[in-house]
């Protein structure tokens, strides 16, 4: 029979233990910069080809322009799709608009437009309130700070979807003004 006597040093194992955490937490981090740094753009589904138009529907139009606003350099060159009327501001070019959507921020059905600023040499064609079908390229362009431009390929008229409206990100919308 055999009879062993461990002696454990508390300095050591303190130490031993420190060492275990630092090396997990470096472990932890670097497999979460892996997956942030390697981040692919959106996928609407799983079988969509890495270079291919992704199709934006209702459902995930305001969740794909809050990321698209928010990493305008992961998502410069993806091909997108969808639908939207044409909104006009007083200070936009000839050859651009918002191509928008009505986001419903509460239960008494009010609402603010949200979207894309859109780039289309023959934008001036089409009257403001048109619901139009485009697809085009992101881009980084600049309106009154540096923001996502979608520089349409190909943009034709169609009828109002049945479902017009959307809605904010994940539940996430804050109004920032009072609505008098």
């Amino acid at each position: 029979m055999f009879i062993y006597n461990l002696k454990v040093n508390e300095n050591k194992l303190f130490k031993f233990v420190i060492i275990f955490i630092v090396l997990i937490a470096l472990l932890v981090l670097s497999l979460s910069v892996y997956n942030f740094s390697y981040k692919s753009k959106f996928i609407i589904n799983d079988t969509l080809p890495a270079n291919s138009v992704a199709k934006i529907e209702s459902n995930q139009y305001t969740s794909v322009l809050k990321e698209v606003y928010e990493d305008i350099n992961n998502y410069v060159g993806q091909s997108i799709n969808f639908t939207g009327y044409i909104y006009k501001l007083y200070d936009l070019k000839d050859s651009e608009f918002i191509l928008a959507r009505d986001m419903l921020i509460n239960s008494d059905s009010q609402s603010v437009v949200v979207g894309f600023l859109c780039s289309y040499d023959k934008a001036k064609d089409f009257k403001e309130g048109t619901w139009v079908n485009v697809t085009g390229t992101i881009i980084k362009g600049y309106y009154h700070n540096e923001i996502p431009v979608i520089d349409i390929t190909k943009m034709e008229e169609t009828q109002r979807p049945d479902d017009a409206y959307v809605y904010p990100p994940n539940g996430t919308y804050i109004p920032t003004s009072v609505i008098l």
